[in-house]
């Protein structure tokens, strides 16, 4: 009999998915990847989008890095799982001079291939519940998930700043007190771009400190805050902070694919358990990107002047994005770093639902075909369905040139006026066409 080769792909793989786990069934590609590729599709098509999408960081990998890069593009070795030894010291020195991290050396450092992969290592390692805020970083809760871990919500508001209270997390580490349990930080945040106070950090390091918490501080933003102020909570918890860096954005180089870990002493045991895993899949980073990231974090002065430069270009775009946000009635709060925004518009509910919207990811949909502004949903960042939430990630600029721009005009002076128009244009005229089709359907 004949059977149509539709037919056929179906039933294999309906079979195929009886062979795998159902946990892993409920998951898709990374919603952040997903809209890259749908972004990538619409325009080969000659449609005119604006990705605001994927957080990749616009600038370039700065020139001594990428020196470094060429210098040692014939090493070839496998280096050791924990990382390259100069790396790792040059990682130690940089968290002790950017972060006040003391009693800290090489081999408390663990380096891997993205600092995704070894959130996910440590999600494996770990026994225990997964304290996760909400809104947080879109692979944080499905790594949670494949490797079956308990995942506890901690839900903030627009009012909260997005930002979890000590309270907050004390009332959860009442609970089950007898599970161990591992709170997954991120500030300045992905998606919001908020940061904690010096007391709300001292706040919660005092609950963790209360409670055994062991927490993993993803501050791989903490560079870009756009006043060089970024205080880490290992500062007030140096015993249980396991703090997490690498070189995809404040250094620019996200498909370099680097990341690092670093371990207080008295979490030796996981870091250990940690290298166990890597040993067994990645092996090592890259041999090459190593040897070129040590300059990175060595943080000379080439380093530094980088890094004071696109702060000062994010810091200027992010002002004026929500100042057309907020003409608009749209609920945003101002960023301390990054390249992020979350947007509520739930001001605009009753319009919104005029239009059909009732979800963000209905929102998102309809911004994409109305305007051509390409953002993500709520949902993606561990948000209510129903909440008319996004997120902004004002990328969408030739970083290189207003880079260059930028280094023409001392940093003890301001950008002026007209700079963003000319080099970040494509960015605030994607906020300007969100401004005008609001304004459209009030």
């Amino acid at each position: 009999m004949y059977i149509s080769r539709k037919i056929f792909t179906m039933v294999l793989n309906m079979r195929n998915k009886k062979n795998i786990e159902e946990h892993i069934l409920g998951l898709e590609i990374s919603p952040t990847l997903k809209l890259k590729y749908l972004c990538n599709q619409l325009k080969n098509e000659g449609l005119n989008i604006y990705d605001l999408g994927l957080g990749q960081s616009p600038f370039p990998v700065p020139n001594i890095v990428v020196e470094e890069l060429r210098k040692y593009a014939k090493e070839k070795e496998y280096l050791p799982v924990q990382g390259l030894n100069q790396l790792r010291e040059a990682v130690v020195k940089f968290h002790k001079n950017i972060d006040k991290i003391n009693d800290v050396n090489k081999d408390l450092v663990i380096v891997g291939p993205g600092l995704k992969e070894l959130v996910f290592i440590l999600q494996v390692v770990f026994r225990g519940e997964i304290i996760i805020p909400s809104p947080s970083w879109v692979s944080y809760v499905p790594q949670s998930k494949i490797v079956k871990k308990p995942v506890v919500h901690i839900h903030t508001k627009f009012s909260d700043r997005w930002r979890i209270s000590a309270s907050q997390l004390e009332k959860v580490c009442k609970t089950k007190r007898h599970r161990a349990k591992l709170l997954i930080l991120n500030y300045p945040g992905n998606p919001d771009g908020i940061s904690y106070t010096e007391k709300e950090l001292r706040d919660i390091a005092q609950v963790a400190r209360k409670y055994n918490l062991i927490i993993l501080s993803d501050e791989i933003y903490g560079p870009l805050n756009y006043n060089g102020s970024h205080i880490s909570i290992a500062k007030f918890y140096p015993e249980g902070t396991i703090l997490a860096s690498g070189i995809s954005k404040w250094c620019g180089a996200g498909g370099w694919r680097l990341g690092t870990l670093l371990f207080p002493k008295k979490l030796d045991w996981l870091l250990d358990a940690a290298k166990v895993v890597a040993s067994e899949t990645y092996s090592s980073a890259s041999a090459p990107i190593q040897y070129a990231a040590v300059k990175a974090f060595e943080m000379e002065q080439e380093m530094q002047d980088y890094l004071a430069h696109i702060r000062r270009i994010l810091k200027l775009l992010s002002t004026e994005i929500v100042q057309i946000l907020q003409s608009a009635n749209i609920s945003v709060h101002k960023p301390k770093g990054g390249f992020y925004l979350f947007a509520d518009f739930t001001p605009l509910q009753n319009a919104l639902k005029n239009l059909g919207i009732k979800t963000g990811r209905d929102l998102a949909e309809k911004l994409l075909k109305d305007t051509g502004v390409a953002v993500l949903h709520g949902a993606a960042f561990s948000r209510p369905e129903k909440e008319l939430t996004v997120r902004i990630a004002f990328v969408n600029f030739d970083g290189g040139k207003a880079l260059e721009e930028s280094r023409k005009i001392p940093l003890s002076e301001p950008l002026p006026k007209n700079f963003l128009d000319l080099y970040c244009g494509e960015t605030t005229e994607a906020m300007k066409k969100v401004k005008k089709w609001v304004e459209d359907i009030k």
